[in-house]
């Protein structure tokens, strides 16, 4: 169902986009340019509006309710993530025993000692 409603609100998104970008300004009509009264009414010259008006409206509203349904799914996924909480004490110790333990590492004893044969070489001659 989220994904049905993602799906749809992202239609609406590209929606919008595409009937904003359709319409006309309000200042782009020729009468507006000589100072037409018309241009300085409320609504424009157009009236109360037109069908790519009226549609982006309707539009918007329906992202509006989507973007609503869709918070309304997250919050009821955090809730039931929260709702697990801590694990037991018995999960934490089934863990412990499937966790394998890691020893420190002792090199074997016929390594070399790095540290102590680079103290012992004599420095180098720099006279060369």
């Amino acid at each position: 169902m989220e994904s049905i409603i993602l799906v749809v609100h992202i239609l609406l998104a590209l929606g919008i986009i595409g009937f904003v970008m359709l319409q006309q300004g309000k200042g782009a009509d020729a009468g507006a340019s000589f100072g037409g009264g018309a241009s300085q009414t409320v609504f424009g010259s157009a009236g109360s509006g037109n069908f790519l008006s009226h549609t982006t409206a309707w539009l918007a509203a329906g992202f509006f309710v989507t973007s609503l349904a869709l918070g309304v799914y997250a919050k009821h996924k955090a809730d039931s993530v929260s709702e697990i909480g801590i694990p037991s004490q018995e999960v934490i110790e089934k863990l412990e025993k499937d966790v394998p333990v890691v020893e420190e590492y002792v090199p074997p004893s016929d390594a070399p000692d790095l540290d102590a044969s680079a103290a012992n070489e004599p420095a180098a001659d720099k006279a060369n």
